[in-house]
């Protein structure tokens, strides 16, 4: 058995088919497990290649076995797959997009290049088979043989087209192959073309340079463990002994062990350091499993991630934790000894805790919580970054407001969340140049553009307040926190501050299930589902039910109430003039001040909500203030 790393690329070099046994499994790779994965690890190498960051360590993507066959003099060497076909089918996938994508950009010579890593050129036996640098299991070959050969997204669509299920709306799937290479056409177009008016990476810079910096990163920068079996070996043995289920050792393991280790070789007293700096790590706090994207991951993990990349400024993905840690230990040498390695680790791991354990009375714990209830965890490296900084109270708050501001006006127009990483990233790096102040973070915020990153003016901010579904975009916690929020403001300096035994929970005050107490300003009754399909478009009554339902989920039809109402009082009428037949008195039972303007109405209907909606915005916008005037983005 003979193992050795090799460039991706080099894998389909020679004149060589990959071929993978009857036997094995179809593909069955899918973009969320695999996919998006594989993408994330390659755009990462293209993105350090277009910033110049080529001397980054290298990237493993996984192990390829391979067992060779004796073939012919005339036909092409062949060898089976024993291991690693998924990835080798999804690779050749990657790279037909590619070579697509160049040559409808006009990239013609690196088209060719890349059409050299799927094809065989020159003589073969069986030219029809053997042109193929990877040949699939029995099942998989027709719509292998069509992503690679048909040369574009639209032919493939053409050949694939989407199919509706019977008695139904939704599609059929396309077959799995077909949707791997429209998944990776997409993001091969936003990442060198940009999307929604947002210029790409490098974008001032040729398309066909960026793309031929991409495909040397391509060559050395991704690589894979190829391990080719000899006569001796026993395939499937080997095959199963790399499948076992083992037991890995976490990133934070392999972290503390490379620590102490060269503590240990430093001669600094291993023990004292472990006591002093490290245990605080094997609490149960920070062996507790938490949710971030896709993975589910201990604490001390996404701390070691969150740690690294604050101090790098560069996004560190967790699978790559290890490799970069030592790399940037062994490259930058930051620290002179192991023992202030450790001590910073230590006092960004009590940051930590107050981010995601916040106290009253700590100046952060509003962010903290907002952060916490929007999910919003791509800003802990910026955070850990200003912890390190020395901010007084005062512009913790002003901090906390334009970082807080941002990201509810984004989150209520309804803005990606996409480029956050890179945004907070390049906040910290603004601030370690000019100085961390409140005018510094609220000038780079305000200075950002498009919609995958800018901060929503009042207007923008408005629009989506009036008309956008509230729960179309935001979750219960987050309408709890953003109504809690607005409820104080409605509180004076003789108001009790209240403690509740239950969590707060939202109300709708014109009642989803409407229809029955609740008949159209004409007193006509509304249309139900089956009604609104087949009716016409100029039918009045369904024209007001519609404008009742937009409105019925707005900000200004929601409340926020200390217990559910039960479902015969919240479906009730508004007011009858009977109190024990009317909703209004069981919302009025509400100890919370945002509700007792409401005791004023004798009627709730579309225009009531639209004034509340207005009036609550006012307070909105005071909370959560507007950027800065932006001065108008620099020409292209």
């Amino acid at each position: 058995m003979d193992a050795h790393a090799v460039p991706v690329l080099a894998l389909f070099e020679k004149k060589m088919r990959l071929e993978v046994p009857l036997f094995q499994r179809q593909y069955v790779w899918n973009e969320e497990q695999q996919w998006a994965p594989l993408w994330e690890d390659i755009a990462r190498k293209f993105t350090e290649w277009l910033e110049g960051r080529k001397d980054a360590p290298v990237h493993f993507l996984g192990a390829m076995v391979l067992d060779q066959k004796q073939t012919p003099a005339t036909h092409v060497d062949k060898r089976h797959v024993i291991d690693g076909q998924q990835r080798l089918i999804t690779l050749q996938i990657f790279i037909a997009v590619l070579r697509d994508f160049c040559r409808e950009q006009g990239c013609e010579e690196l088209a060719r290049e890349f059409d050299s890593y799927s094809f065989n050129r020159g003589m073969m036996a069986d030219p029809e088979v053997d042109k193929f640098k990877v040949w699939p299991t029995q099942l998989d070959r027709l719509q292998f043989r069509d992503v690679l050969t048909a040369e574009s997204r639209s032919e493939l669509e053409t050949r694939h087209p989407l199919k509706k299920k019977k008695y139904s709306k939704l599609y059929e799937p396309r077959p799995r192959m077909v949707e791997a290479y429209l998944y990776f056409d997409a993001q091969i177009r936003e990442f060198f073309l940009g999307v929604n008016g947002e210029p790409p990476l490098a974008g001032e810079r040729p398309l066909a340079t960026r793309v031929e910096e991409a495909f040397q990163a391509l060559k050395t920068a991704l690589q894979v463990v190829a391990i080719d079996l000899t006569g001796g070996d026993d395939a499937q043995v080997i095959f199963e002994t790399l499948n076992a289920r083992g037991e890995p050792l976490l990133p934070a393991d392999l972290l503390r062990n490379y620590i102490f280790l060269r503590a240990g070789r430093r001669g600094e007293p291993q023990e004292d350091l472990y006591e002093k700096y490290w245990r605080r790590f094997d609490d149960e706090f920070w062996r507790q499993e938490v949710r971030q994207g896709r993975l589910i991951r201990p604490r001390s993990d996404l701390f070691m991630q969150h740690f690294l990349t604050s101090r790098r400024l560069t996004d560190v993905p967790i699978k790559h934790l290890y490799v970069e840690y030592r790399f940037w230990i062994e490259r930058e040498r930051p620290f002179s000894s192991v023992a202030e390695e450790l001590a910073m680790l230590a006092r960004q791991g009590d940051n930590f805790r107050r981010i995601v354990e916040p106290k009253q009375g700590d100046p952060i714990f509003g962010l903290a919580t907002f952060l916490e209830d929007f999910d919003v965890r791509t800003t802990y490296p910026l955070l850990l970054f200003l912890l390190e900084q020395k901010i007084s109270e005062g512009d913790w708050g002003e901090i906390s407001t334009s970082i807080e501001s941002y990201l509810l006006r984004r989150a209520v127009v309804g803005w990606s969340t996409k480029a956050y990483n890179r945004v907070f990233l390049n906040l910290a790096g603004h601030l370690a140049k000019v100085g961390t102040n409140p005018a510094a973070v609220r000038e780079f915020l305000s200075g950002l553009f498009g919609e995958s990153s800018a901060w929503p003016d009042d207007g923008e901010f408005l629009a989506a307040w009036q008309t956008v579904p509230a729960y179309r975009l935001l979750n219960n916690a987050r309408l709890v926190h953003l109504f809690t929020r607005l409820n104080q403001t409605f509180l004076g300096p003789k108001h009790e501050r209240l403690q509740f035994s239950s969590p707060l929970t939202i109300e709708h005050l014109l009642p989803q299930s409407w229809l029955e107490n609740w008949p159209l300003p004409d007193g006509s009754v509304g249309m139900d589902a089956e009604e609104l399909w087949i009716a016409d478009a100029d039918d009045l009554r369904a024209q007001a039910t519609r404008r009742r339902d937009a409105a019925l989920q707005t900000f200004g039809n929601l409340t926020v109430v200390t217990q559910p109402l039960n479902s015969a009082a919240s479906n009730r009428a508004w007011w009858t003039g009977k109190p024990d037949d009317s909703k209004r008195p069981e919302v009025l039972n509400s100890l919370l001040p945002i509700n007792q303007e409401l005791g004023l109405l004798d009627v709730w209907d579309e225009a009531a909500i639209e004034k509340r909606g207005r009036r609550l915005f006012e307070r909105a916008k005071a909370i959560w203030p507007a950027p800065n005037p932006q001065t108008i983005p620099p020409a292209d």
